[in-house]
Parts: C-alpha cells; structure tokens; sequence
C-alpha cells in the first residue's frame, strides 16, 4: 500500500486512513462512520472538525457515490497491495433495538436471539451503536436479566468452538462491552442499589469470568459516584475485591480492583474496612510476586492510604516480608512508586517504630535505602522524607556493622 498514492479525497480528513464507509455531516464534508462517530458521540464535539462549523443537525448521510468510488479504486489497485473494502453493515437504529427488547421482555423465549444480538451490535465496535443501545434502553434489559440471575444456558460461539453459558453472565460481559457512558452509571448507582449488591454476590459466587466482569463494572460504577455512595461502601465489597486480587482472577481485573481500592479507601471508615478484609497481606502478596509496573505502582498507592491507620501499619509489620518489599520497590518500579515506598516507611518510621521494628528496617534493607535516598535521589520531597527518618532514629541506626562504610558517611548529621 506504501507503493501507491491514495488519492486525498478518498482519505478521511479525522484519521488520514482511507475511508471504508464514507458518510456527509450537514457541512457537506465527508468522513469515515467510525472517525465522526467517535468526535460526535464519543469526544462530544459539536463542531465540523474541518470548517469549525457548529453542527445543530447531528445526523450522517452515508455518500454512496465516494463509496462506490473508493470501492472501484481499490480493486483497479488490488495488484499493488489494497484490499478491496467491503460494503458496510447498515446501521443500527434505535427503533429496532427498541423492539428487539420489548419482544424480550413480553416472550422470554426470544431472550436468547435478544442477547446474541446485542452481542453482535457491540461487536462491531461503532460508536452510534453503543449510543443506541443506551438510548433505546439495552442497558436497563441487561441490568435487569443480570439483577434476576437468569440461569438460562445460552450456547456462544468464542474462538474455541461453542460453550454454554447462564444469560445473566452474557448480560454482564456485554453491559461491560457496551462502555455505559458516565451520566448512566451514575444512575445506576444513584438508583439501584440492588444491582451493586448483585455484582458483590458474583465477586462471591460467580465463576472466573464473571467475576473480573463484575470487578470492572463496579470500579467503573464508584468512579461516577459522589461521596456519601463512596463512604457508605459495606465491608463485604472490600471482603471480595481482596479475595478477587488474592485468587488473581485476570490481569485487567486485577488492575480494576487495585483502582476501585484507591477509589474507595480515603473516604470514611473504608481503610479499616479493608484492613479487616485482608487487604494489606493480598497487596504485600501482590508485590512480591508481580514485576509488573502499574500493578505495584497501585498496590502500593493502596497500601500507602492503608497505613495511614494503625491497623494498616500493624498489619503490615505482620508480615514477615512487609518492610523489605515496599523498601525494595524504591527506585526499581517508578517514580510514583518510589515516592509511595518512601511514605509508606515514613508513615512507619513516626508511628509505630518500637525497638524491634526500628531493628527490623535495618536488618531487612530499609535503612540502607533510605541512605541511597538521601545519597542519590533527585526528588528533593523524598530525599527530606528519607532523611527525617534517619535523623529521628541516627540513635539506633548510625554506625551499625550492618550498614557499609560508604554508605555510613553519607548518613545525614
């Protein structure tokens, strides 16, 4: 294709790509569906990206004539390497989603032709049709069937063949697909109380797949929450995120627990919640075996907001490996990373720091940390932090056989 010039009207004036299904916006401009979509529906433009132009008629005319055009070029060019574009799918109105649901909701035999439907509507990626699917009211059926725990056996087709699988769990893969806009989570939570319950009771019951579903539905939920949602969070939701990271169900809803975590754990009594749900032994756990640089930059954001009780810092000073992990992260994950390790120790070093965890820091490593922090670091706010420390307690760290003499001397007076 690098061989050939494309002619430059035939190019989308968004993407620069070759328009694959060309459609005229009321300025008279052309550009490719998916491209005009995502400014229109997405990004929430209101303006021609080409003439600036405000757009009160938001509609897209499909330019067939452009179509046919690009389609002939393409096949006069196929010797040099272009792929011949095939005619678009029409596109989804919301008319007829409307009745597919209602035909659903009236005969639940047609559940089934309603769900694989739906399925095939999101996969095709196009961003007027996630719009339509949550105007025309797709997203209240799915919370619906996932609501009633529908354990009707629906037979998929996946890359492996076919398997049978409960409505319910299909209804939440594909509200997840789906990408709900902000403005309808925050109904949801603001209105449906029962609907977050049953996401807890999947984290609990549900098999692996529904489960990281359910963990990244409800870290997209909290993130559109307002504060007293977020404050009156139950201790079972912080009980089953921890299992979901312990039993390390998939590496994106590992990462969606870690976020709604953070989310979750400065408002109100949330860190002694999760404290009491295990949550400071799974993150440790997380550290040690995890190389993986946001991971351990969001367990450790985590653990930092965890330590900031007491409970958080004894639970951490229980773990045999809690003090030499979080000092081993300093300087080998990021910059953020880093400076969440060093507070961490801090929020140790000024409150909970008896005689056998002050001996602990220097036996395991964190001590000559804090000496390269002071010795080597660029960050100024950490170098402080590090050197407060060792100034606090130069009584019982300065001088030890355990600490080399190169670093001995840069231990601040």
């Amino acid at each position: 294709m690098d061989e050939i010039e494309i002619p430059t009207h035939f190019l989308c004036p968004i993407s620069l790509q070759l328009m694959r299904d060309p459609v005229t916006i009321s300025t008279g401009i052309s550009y490719d569906r998916d491209s005009i979509e995502k400014w229109l529906y997405s990004c929430k433009n209101k303006a021609c990206p080409v003439t600036k132009q405000a757009l009160h008629d938001s509609g897209l005319t499909p330019n067939h004539t452009l179509r046919r055009l690009i389609q002939t070029w393409c096949t006069l060019n196929v010797s040099h390497g272009i792929q011949i574009i095939p005619a678009p799918n029409p596109p989804i109105h919301n008319t007829q989603i409307a009745k597919l649901l209602n035909d659903a909701t009236k005969l639940p035999e047609t559940r089934f032709k309603c769900l694989a439907t739906l399925r095939s509507i999101t996969l095709e990626e196009g961003e007027r049709n996630r719009s339509c699917l949550e105007a025309s009211g797709a997203v209240d059926f799915l919370v619906s069937i996932i609501k009633r725990d529908d354990s009707t056996l629906l037979q998929a087709e996946n890359n492996k063949g076919s398997e049978f699988i409960k409505a319910s769990d299909e209804a939440l893969s594909i509200f997840y697909d789906i990408k709900v806009s902000k403005s309808c989570l925050r109904s949801i939570i603001s209105n449906d109380e029962v609907f977050v319950a049953y996401l807890v009771q999947v984290l609990e019951n549900g098999n692996h797949k529904s489960r990281a579903y359910a963990t990244m539905i409800l870290k997209d939920l909290f993130q559109v929450a307002d504060p007293t949602q977020l404050i009156n969070v139950k201790s079972e939701l912080f009980a089953q995120l921890v299992r979901a990271l312990s039993d390390d169900v998939s590496q994106q809803a590992t990462k969606a627990a870690l976020k709604l975590l953070v989310e979750l754990c400065p408002w109100g009594r949330n860190r002694i919640k999760a404290v009491e749900g295990g949550a400071v032994f799974v993150l440790i756990e997380l550290l040690l075996g995890t190389s993986e640089t946001r991971a351990s930059e969001l367990a450790l954001i985590v653990l930092g907001h965890l330590c900031g009780c007491a409970e958080g810092r004894a639970e951490l000073l229980k773990h045999g490996a809690g003090l030499a992990i979080v000092s081993k992260k300093i300087f080998r994950v990021s910059h953020g990373a880093s400076n969440m390790a060093v507070r961490i120790i801090s929020s140790i070093s000024k409150f909970s720091a008896t005689s056998r965890v002050l001996q602990e820091m220097l036996e395991v490593g964190v001590v000559r940390k804090l000496i390269l922090v002071v010795k080597d670091d660029s960050n100024s706010k950490r170098k402080e932090r590090a050197r407060e420390m060792l100034k606090l307690h130069s009584r019982v760290w300065r001088n030890p056989a355990c600490i080399p003499c190169h670093l001995l001397s840069s231990y601040p007076s």
